[in-house]
């Protein structure tokens, strides 16, 4: 049985050498090299300031709750390809620990085998031992019975002839005396086999109990290695479970950084058409706003010509202009770094988070100069109010699901649309932007 514990236990070392060198190949694909090109190192390694691999996930997780914001404007894919490989590079350490932890397992219960086994070889050479002394010990009591046989045998036929008989049938005194030594001789050789075939028969008797009690252990001993080997199986399994899902994570973390650069790619060329449009739109804007203050410029020349008086400009800007949202102010206007693409952008507007199918209201009173699809901002109205504060405002709505009116006239609160997640954006919110002679500004000077 113990040469079978000793022979399975082999195999089972040789299966563990080669797990460990197919372990090394793996750690070599899962290492943070792999990240797709342009993401930096922080996003490729574990969460930094933990060796913990289970608090650098949660740090992950932080992380990536925390990026929301700044991916807002981001295309879902690119997010989604994102955030997949950092989940994924946070889970390889965990299962780096898990395979590790599984490992030692596999030799803590490799030793414990080895041990039960021996065992097992001790308990059996113990009992095998005693088996042959209590064959050496009967084969012993068998000779003693065969001489006490013998002796009975005499004295059967000796029945009757004592020492007085012995005495009397010498012929000599010196026979005499030769007759009785002989037979206390005799005498003693046949106490003397009494003896050994009493001593034998309780050598026996104890033996044979000492291998009923070796028996005992030598099935207990069976028992523990039975479980011993059972243990180093689960164990082996355990670690070849680990080691699987740590290979599937780390071929899963190369297909999502060769889709993460693909999306990276996209996003750019989709970011450079925007830029673009951006600047076409803001072009065009610059140039209405011209023919806008060129046009008021005439008027009001026109009625100082004619004697009539010049309506006031509104000289504050604060105010003017109505929250077209309901929703909660999510991000401001600012500069922000895009943690992807690693580049920093103007955030031209102020976003409102709201469910999907909100409505959108006119901020003011004006004329739709545009509504259509328009790239990354999606469904978008393009509202101008005209000269205020001397300078030309526009407003624009951006990410609507679908629109209410499409051109013409729209007074203050009126519904427009309602809020979407077209074009680049990674969630429901209205984009809501304010442009001044051209140039976008932030809307809390006008809000």
């Amino acid at each position: 049985m113990s040469a079978i514990f000793r022979r399975r236990h082999a195999s089972h070392r040789v299966r563990l050498t080669a797990l460990g060198l197919a372990v090394a190949c793996s750690l070599g694909v899962a290492t943070p090299s792999v990240a797709a090109p342009g993401v930096s190192p922080s996003l490729s390694a574990a969460a930094p300031g933990t060796t913990d691999p289970n608090q650098a996930k949660k740090q992950v997780d932080k992380e990536i709750e925390a990026l929301k914001g700044a991916l807002e404007d981001t295309s879902s894919n690119l997010k989604d390809a994102y955030i997949a490989l950092r989940r994924t590079q946070a889970a390889l350490p965990v299962a780096q620990a898990a395979l590790d932890s599984a490992i030692a397992a596999v030799s803590k219960a490799d030793t414990y085998n080895d041990e039960m086994a021996v065992q097992l070889d001790v308990a059996r050479a113990n009992e095998a031992r005693a088996v042959d002394e209590l064959t050496a010990t009967r084969s012993k009591l068998a000779q003693s019975r065969t001489r006490v046989a013998r002796f009975a045998s005499q004295l059967y036929q000796d029945q009757g002839m004592g020492q007085l008989s012995v005495a009397l049938s010498a012929t000599t005194p010196d026979d005499f005396a030769n007759r009785i030594a002989m037979n206390d001789t005799l005498m003693d050789v046949q106490n003397q086999s009494l003896s050994r075939l009493a001593t034998a028969r309780a050598t026996a008797t104890a033996q044979e109990a000492h291998i009923k009690a070796l028996q005992v252990q030598v099935e207990a001993a069976k028992k523990q290695a039975e479980a011993a080997l059972a243990k180093a199986q689960q164990a082996r399994a355990a670690a070849a479970a680990a080691k699987q899902a740590l290979d599937v994570l780390a071929a899963q973390q190369v297909a999502q950084s060769t889709n993460l650069a693909a999306q990276m790619k996209a996003e750019q060329a989709q970011l450079d058409a925007a830029q673009k449009e951006q600047a076409r739109l803001q072009s065009v804007l610059i140039a209405r706003a011209r023919a806008a203050k060129a046009a008021a410029a005439a008027r009001a020349a026109a009625l100082r010509r004619a004697g009539q008086r010049v309506p006031p400009q509104i000289t504050s800007s604060s105010g003017f202009l109505s929250r077209p949202s309901d929703g909660w102010i999510s991000s401001e206007f600012g500069m922000r770094y895009h943690p992807i693409l690693h580049y920093w952008r103007l955030h031209a507007g102020r976003d409102f988070a709201a469910d999907c199918g909100t409505p959108i209201r006119a901020a003011a009173s004006g004329t739709i100069i545009s509504a259509g699809w328009t790239g990354g901002y999606g469904n978008r109205i393009m509202i101008d109010h005209g000269i205020v504060r001397g300078v030309d405002l526009v407003t624009t709505y951006n990410h609507m699901s679908r629109y209410v009116v499409q051109s013409g006239s729209v007074s203050r609160g009126e519904i427009i649309g309602y809020v979407g997640t077209s074009g680049e954006s990674t969630g429901c919110h209205l984009h809501f932007e304010t442009y001044e002679d051209g140039i976008p500004r932030d809307p809390r000077r006008w809000l």
